[in-house]
């Protein structure tokens, strides 16, 4: 789409203008941000398009509509297939060899349980390899309530990063500050960055991995943003 306005502005309800005229979600919902922060990221996004407008460009509008449109309709259901990703949750599954890999698992992935455990009164069922163990029902039924508290604007912004971590432990970390983004990404990406350590990878892989974790800390700003 060519860009067709000039003025970008914030309105005192923090929603945001195109030359006066309000924008609007893709279900032509009034883009309306939760906080002064979110609104101003939203509208500089709107401000720093060239002549053509691309929406790649835009992760903090496009997880607010994401927000507005798809999760306010029915929070409880946005959240129920977030809160799954507990039943396989990465952490768990660990390798059981190399050794030394291993040993990196336990390193950077323990302290993260750890912190689950303690922060949610849960326990967890370590497995070695990749055949499924079910997590304990209390486990599953307390990180599901934590996600189903949170706002629709987190689950807005959990959604990308619990489908690119394949954790769920992972973004909640990130969402409560006990983890920080280039390091939650990190570890989400352990055993696949250890293969590339060992083997050397494409550019393929060296760009796709790029895409995801654009992503991953765009979702990341979206929620520090919204802490502000």
């Amino acid at each position: 789409m060519k860009r067709f306005y000039k003025d970008v502005a914030v309105t005192p309800d923090r929603g945001i203008t195109l030359d006066g005229r309000a924008v609007r979600t893709p279900a032509r919902a009034l883009l309306t941000l939760p906080n002064d922060a979110l609104a101003e990221a939203a509208a500089e996004e709107w401000r720093a398009q060239g002549e053509e407008i691309d929406p790649r460009s835009m992760a903090m509008t496009g997880l607010a509509n994401a927000a507005i449109d798809r999760v306010a309709p029915d929070p409880a259901a946005f959240a129920a297939p977030l809160a799954a990703y507990a039943e396989s949750e990465l952490l768990c599954y660990r390798a059981e060899e190399p050794p030394e890999l291993a040993a990196r698992q336990d390193a950077i992935w323990g302290p993260i349980l750890a912190w689950a455990r303690t922060r949610y009164d849960v326990g967890f069922i370590l497995v070695a390899g990749i055949m499924h163990q079910p997590q304990p029902a209390q486990t599953l039924s307390r990180l599901a309530e934590a996600v189903a508290a949170r706002s629709i604007w987190e689950l807005a912004a959990l959604n990308p990063m619990v489908s690119i971590s394949g954790s769920l432990v992972i973004p909640l970390a990130v969402l409560e500050g006990a983890l920080e983004p280039d390091a939650a990404f990190a570890a989400a990406h352990l055993d696949e960055i250890w293969q590339a350590e060992l083997w050397g990878e494409d550019d393929w892989a060296l760009d796709a991995r790029a895409v995801r974790e654009q992503d991953f800390l765009n979702a990341c700003q979206f929620l520090a943003r919204l802490a502000d």
